[in-house]
């Protein structure tokens, strides 16, 4: 199995509730493809660098999960059907970018930062 970051543009438009819900659904298929989630990270409204369907803003979602390769197809297929995703990008993790990832979760960064000034 192989690491994976799924980075997600919500419409705007959502609700607290539709964004939680279609969370819920994209890790849920995850898991029915055979794959784990490793973490989730709701960014919430941000500006877009360019207009995107007429909108500004946009609803930001990054999940890192590892799964079967075969599993990333069917699941693109799903973000491309999906009417509330505006943009998506899939990005396979090298074993040193699990790593960082991995410190950045565990505050290991600002450990290390604090041992550095004393």
């Amino acid at each position: 199995m192989n690491n994976y970051e799924l980075m997600v543009i919500f419409t705007p438009v959502l609700s607290e509730e539709d964004f939680k819900a279609s969370q819920k659904k994209y890790a849920d298929l995850i898991a029915e493809l055979g794959g784990a989630t490793i973490a989730s990270h709701p960014w919430g409204l941000k500006s877009l660098a360019y207009p995107i369907q007429k909108k500004t803003t946009g609803i930001y979602w990054v999940f890192e999960y590892s799964a079967p390769a075969t599993a990333n197809e069917k699941l693109k297929i799903q973000l491309l059907r999906d009417e509330q995703v505006m943009r998506h990008m899939i990005t396979r993790l090298d074993k040193y970018a699990v790593e960082y990832n991995h410190v950045k979760r565990n505050g290991g960064f600002a450990m290390q930062d604090k041992t550095q000034e004393a």
